[in-house]
């Protein structure tokens, strides 16, 4: 009998619809060798879960509910086997500031921040005085817990609120000082320091339509034009980032260099496997078909994670 996959997808995050594009590609690649079914994480979840009974269940979920230990700490409960990182570490991993807080304490060089709270705000002046003495500008305005360069901003002084009024519904964001330089993300794979790539964007950053619209066409550079020195180095800082998160599966970590230095943004406990995602194409580049890959994501499923 066939192996049971269920893909769960959609969800009700702002990266539904890459989630969706995710689970579309890991089904075409497996439903001949597997039992395939996609899944939404709606009400009637336990349910699917309970009458299809996987064998696997392959986490094509992106974002809050899905990459955040909400979704795992079901399927734990279930005591059914699952891709990507488990529930402490899928936690730690999307919430920016516990991340960073972790790379701080293991020497993992990361750019500055502060946080900022809307309803604690008082005068524009302290604000901008605050951001001046400890950052200065250009800085980065985010949420605590998106993925994909949701709602993300550069801004200067100029702009700064104006941008802050475009993400105010969060209530408390980050503050960030931005970091020039080259976009580099390191993909690892278990153990597997598994390679990089470069993104030269046309748009000001590898922002969400950077990353998922053909037409922005952001240049992928593969091998990377630096030192075999220093891309040891990325990967290792990468692979370190992986097992101090506590992190399983395939990660993707964001990285500026700049100045001769790796700055690490931030890590992804569950990237994208879309025509444009970034982990198939290092993959690929490694003599790793995306098929083989998806299968080696499948077998390194475990409850527990």
């Amino acid at each position: 009998m066939k192996k049971k996959i269920l893909i769960l997808a959609g969800g009700f995050s702002r990266e539904r619809e890459i989630s969706l594009k995710t689970a579309k590609g890991v089904f075409k690649q497996i439903k001949k060798k597997y039992n395939v079914k996609i899944c939404e994480p709606n009400g009637l979840l336990i349910n699917n879960l309970r009458s299809f009974k996987p064998d696997v269940v392959f986490n094509a979920l992106h974002g809050r509910y899905g990459e955040d230990g909400y979704i795992q700490s079901i399927l734990e409960s279930e005591k059914i086997k699952y891709t990507h990182s488990g529930v402490l570490s899928s936690s730690i991993a999307i919430d920016k500031e516990v991340s960073k807080k972790l790379f701080v304490k293991n020497n993992i060089l990361t750019p500055k921040y502060f946080k900022f709270n809307f309803n604690k705000f008082t005068k524009k002046t302290t604000l901008i005085k605050k951001i001046k003495s400890k950052l200065r500008f250009p800085v980065i305005i985010k949420p605590f817990n998106e993925g994909s360069s949701v709602e993300v901003y550069i801004c200067s002084k100029k702009n700064l609120f104006k941008n802050l009024k475009k993400i105010s519904p969060y209530k408390e964001i980050m503050i960030e000082k931005y970091i020039p330089g080259r976009e580099i993300q390191v993909a690892i794979m278990g153990k597997r320091k598994l390679g990089a790539i470069e993104l030269v964007p046309r748009r000001k950053f590898y922002d969400y339509q950077a990353k998922y619209d053909v037409k922005s066409k952001t240049k992928h550079i593969i091998p990377v034009n630096i030192s075999e020195k220093k891309i040891k180095e990325v990967l290792n800082i990468a692979l370190k980032t992986h097992k101090v998160i506590g992190c399983k599966g395939v990660t993707r970590s964001d990285f500026k260099f700049y100045n001769n230095k790796f700055y690490l943004l931030e890590i992804n406990t569950q990237p994208g496997m879309t025509s444009l995602s970034l982990v198939p194409e290092i993959a690929k580049f490694n003599n790793i078909s995306f098929l083989n890959l998806v299968e080696w994501i499948i077998k390194d499923a475990s409850i527990q994670r």
